[in-house]
Order: structure tokens, then sequence, then C-alpha cells
């Protein structure tokens, strides 16, 4: 049997779609613009069967996440075993594809806690989570970004005032296909300032960012904002609806040199195309202690937390 995985592609977004409108516990992770941006930097590949879509990790390391689809409704304990799992190449070098292995231990990442906890249920004995707080994504609540009420919030509506200060009321226009190579000179004009090509992590951003505005279209609930000056954007933020309850925050970038401009694209965002949710998802920290710090001071109301899971003796 050959290998069922193949590289995450656009093709097959409408059965993606499917499966992801069943998903319980809906990560920003697992959006298909997150996927696709991602998937040259991580190796992303995914395999649908008949009721999930599994992903699969190959760079830096050969690891899965979890699948997409209603986590409710599966055999667990037979559809881990049936999972499609690479072994090592074998001897002879003749280009056929690794054949599947059918046991061993399992790997998996930025699991959410609510599969963790089915798969606990239903493989108490072989299911070994590990908590992984970097990968946590961080939940606001949508009124307070929106409006930054009272004294918690008062360094940040200092910034906003100064903002509209300085360059008068804002300039807030929703993005569309029309506004894309406006984005993109944002971008790449923040990368020239912050040296992305001498940083591996912020080209890998900077090329996710490129490969979903160049797709803008193929993805189903993606939304966007943005700031403007003297008719010059200076700041955008990219979102998606996750659920009925929460819009997740792709990418926020502003430009050097405009006071309180990150403060004031992340509230009007929060405000305009976060009307109607209950939640702004503004993603994980990755463990980096600014950006942990930074989204404190957003004061979240909860996390969407994530584990690494090892599934034992499949």
């Amino acid at each position: 049997m050959t290998d069922a995985f193949t590289p995450v592609s656009l093709e097959n977004r409408q059965a993606f779609y499917a499966l992801w409108q069943k998903t319980p516990q809906r990560s920003l992770d697992y959006t298909l613009p997150n996927l696709w941006g991602w998937q040259e930097h991580y190796g992303l590949e995914w395999f649908f069967d008949a009721s999930l879509c599994w992903i699969r990790q190959r760079r830096p390391a050969h690891v899965y996440w979890a699948p997409v689809g209603d986590w409710t409704n599966v055999d667990w304990a037979q559809t881990l075993q049936k999972l499609p799992r690479a072994a090592p190449a074998r001897s002879g070098g003749n280009g056929e594809s690794p054949e599947l292995q059918t046991s061993g231990d399992c790997l998996f990442v930025r699991i959410p806690e609510t599969l963790v906890q089915i798969w606990q249920k239903a493989l108490p004995a072989l299911v070994q989570p590990t908590e992984d707080r970097g990968q946590w994504e961080y939940l606001y609540k949508q009124k307070e970004l929106a409006t930054l009420p009272g004294n918690r919030f008062h360094k940040k509506r200092n910034h906003y005032n100064s903002y509209i200060k300085v360059y008068g009321k804002v300039d807030y226009r929703r993005l569309d296909d029309a506004l894309v190579d406006d984005v993109l000179s944002v971008q790449d004009t923040w990368c020239q300032w912050h040296d992305c090509e001498d940083s591996p992590s912020l080209q890998a951003e900077n090329d996710a960012v490129n490969r979903v505005l160049s797709h803008w279209n193929c993805f189903c609930e993606l939304t966007g904002g943005s700031l403007y000056v003297d008719g010059k954007m200076v700041a955008f933020s990219i979102g998606e609806r996750l659920d009925a309850q929460s819009l997740g925050v792709h990418y926020e970038k502003g430009l050097n040199g405009f006071r309180g401009v990150y403060q004031t694209i992340n509230c009007v965002f929060s405000k305009y195309a976060g009307a109607g949710f209950t939640y702004i998802n503004r993603a994980q920290d990755l463990d980096e202690e600014g950006l942990r710090q930074a989204k404190l001071t957003y004061l979240p109301t909860d996390f969407l937390r994530k584990y690494s899971v090892r599934v034992h003796g499949l």
C-alpha cells in the first residue's frame, strides 16, 4: 500500500470545508489559509478518508496534527490504527513510495483540548498528552478589544487617542481583492524594516502572507481591515470566521513611524470585523517571551488550549 498523503492544495478545498464545518473545536492552526499559507514551510500534507481530513507535517520533523472533521462520530481505536504512516524507505533506491507502518507510537502536535479529552475517553491506556503552552491560542472578549473600556485598558486607549490626535479621524477600510496590492506593499515595507531576509521565521511568515493574499478569493470566511493615512495604507489585519462565536486573526502589520498604529488597527478591526462575535482569537505566542507579554497586555479572557499527544501501541 502506498502513502496516501498529498501536499495541501486548494483543489480539495470544498472537501476540506465540508469537514471543517463539522469540527467541534476550531483552531486557527487548522484553517485552510493557515494550512495553505504554511504548506511549504512545514511540508504540510493531508489525506481524506470517509469522515476525516488527516494532516501531517514533514518539516522539520515528521509529526501529525489533529484531523479535521466530526471527532464525536469516530471509532478512534480502529481509525488510529489505520492511519497511513510512512515507514523508512526500503533499501534499493527504486523510487517507490514507502510502505505504511501498521504499528508503533504516533506523535501528534497542536491538538485542541476537546480532542484530547475524546481520545482519553476512547483510549485511556494509550494516550499520553503533554501541555504545550506555546501553542495555546489567546481568546479575548470582542467588546473589550473594540471599546478598550475602563482603567484596565487605559494605556491602550491612550495610544488609540494619540493616533487620532496625530492623524485625524480613523480611515478604516474593509479589505477586498481590490486592496490586495496595498496590503502586499505594506507587508513588503514591513519586511524591509524588520530584515525578513535574515530571519527564517519572518521570511516564512512573509511567504505565507503572500501565498494567502495571492489567492484571496479561494478562501471562505476570510475578512480583513486596514488603516489609511493621507490615502496611504499604513496597517492591515486579516482574519477569518472560525465559528459562530469566534473571529480569528491571521496577520496584523503596521508601518513603522505611525504612532499608535497597532493599538488602532487592533481596536477598529475588532469593532467592525468582529461585530457579532463573542471572542477574538489572536493565535499563539510560540513561547516567544516578548510576544507573550504583548498578548497578555490585552488581557485574554481564556485560551484555546493545545497539547502534544503520544498515542502508544498503534
